[in-house]
């Protein structure tokens, strides 16, 4: 074979193997590419389920209120005088019959003082009254007496006696009066801010010396719609009812019990006024202090419910993910009902028992596989 054709073969027979290696290559890479796309939808997505409950269920309804005094009491003196000393800490507690306000008792002790020594005169002549009509008697049957005289001893001796019983009075009138010289806590409570201070000339039953709160137990005060007033009287009727009470940016609830149903609708609002009795034993409320309320309003029986964060929008409406046997995720068009705390009545879609995805369904579609991290 001459020279040139043998090199023209041998250069022929090098391209095709290059060609032949360059394809083999190509489908490698196709192959490894279709893997990498394939991969992902073949992997589970991690969700994590809560079970579609079916049973009875207490509607519920959040409203905004505010702590209130158990009682309110402006001190008041019911004597008139000088302001000698505050038995107080301004904020702080003080106890049922604790001494809190003391005036001055110096003009009291002395019409206390006169009160007894008119008293003590008017005994004194009493007694000389019964003496002297007690020597006329035998006197006047010896006719040593006149009956003018007697009968005039007699009277003197009357009114000796009456005006005892007037001293008597008036002496307890000026001791009460002493007495109420030092002002007592009529409860348990919190005492504000002084409106007086020592030096100051108090009037009977008209100068305001301090606020005091009765905050063991305390009000919660709130209203509600009217609407919600023929659920509330059910649930009333059944026994006591609980409510919840938060404080905004405190996570611990604390639990009262509802105390107090209004006795009229305000017409002006279309509410009804509700209080609430809590123990406030460690003075967890303060007066006028905003609190948010959750309390039952309604029992539906028999029905089915979610927590409220399975539920998804769409442009049809609500939906959620159902995970079968097979951890596969199917999308369950729903009709969503009233809430209760943070659950959710479904009323169509849901039979009870499903298992519902709670977290990850930004990662779902319909037919999607799922790996459950945990069953709520």
């Amino acid at each position: 074979m001459p020279q040139p054709n043998r090199k023209k073969l041998l250069l022929v027979v090098a391209l095709l193997l290059a060609g032949g290696v360059a394809v083999r290559q190509l489908w490698r890479w196709h192959d490894a590419a279709a893997g990498v796309q394939a991969a992902p939808a073949q992997q589970a997505v991690p969700v994590r389920v809560a079970i579609a409950q079916r049973g009875d269920i207490d509607l519920t309804l959040k409203v905004i209120g505010s702590a209130q005094a158990w009682s309110t009491v402006t001190v008041q003196s019911r004597v008139s005088g000088q302001l000698q000393a505050l038995s107080f800490k301004p904020g702080g507690h003080v106890a049922n019959g604790d001494a809190i306000i003391r005036l001055d008792p110096s003009l009291l002790q002395s019409q206390l003082d006169e009160a007894k020594g008119n008293l003590a005169r008017d005994q004194a002549q009493y007694a000389n009254a019964q003496a002297l009509l007690k020597r006329y008697g035998p006197l006047l049957k010896d006719g040593y007496v006149a009956k003018s005289a007697y009968d005039a001893a007699k009277a003197n001796a009357g009114l000796y006696a009456a005006a005892m019983k007037a001293d008597q009075a008036a002496v307890e009138l000026a001791r009460t009066q002493l007495d109420y010289a030092t002002i007592r806590a009529p409860f348990d409570g919190i005492a504000g801010a002084p409106l007086v201070y020592p030096g100051a000339q108090v009037s009977a039953n008209s100068t305001d010396l301090v606020v005091l709160n009765q905050v063991q137990p305390i009000h919660i005060r709130f209203a509600v719609p009217e609407a919600e007033l023929a659920g509330l009287k059910a649930a009333h009727a059944r026994g006591a009812v609980p409510v919840t009470v938060r404080v905004p940016g405190k996570a611990a609830p604390m639990q009262a019990t509802l105390d107090f149903i209004d006795n009229a609708v305000d017409a002006s609002t279309g509410t009804i006024l509700l209080k609430a009795r809590y123990a406030n034993e460690d003075d967890e409320l303060t007066p006028g202090q905003f609190v948010e309320v959750t309390l039952p309003t309604a029992r539906l029986a028999d029905v089915v419910s979610v927590p409220a964060v399975a539920l998804q929008n769409s442009p049809r409406g609500s939906f959620v993910f159902v995970v079968d046997a097979d951890g596969v995720v199917h999308q369950r068009m729903v009709t969503v009902g009233s809430g209760a705390n943070d659950r959710v009545v479904v009323s169509k879609g849901l039979g009870g028992g499903e298992r519902v995805v709670t977290d990850g369904q930004l990662l779902l579609v319909d037919g999607a596989r799922v790996r459950v991290l945990s069953d709520g």
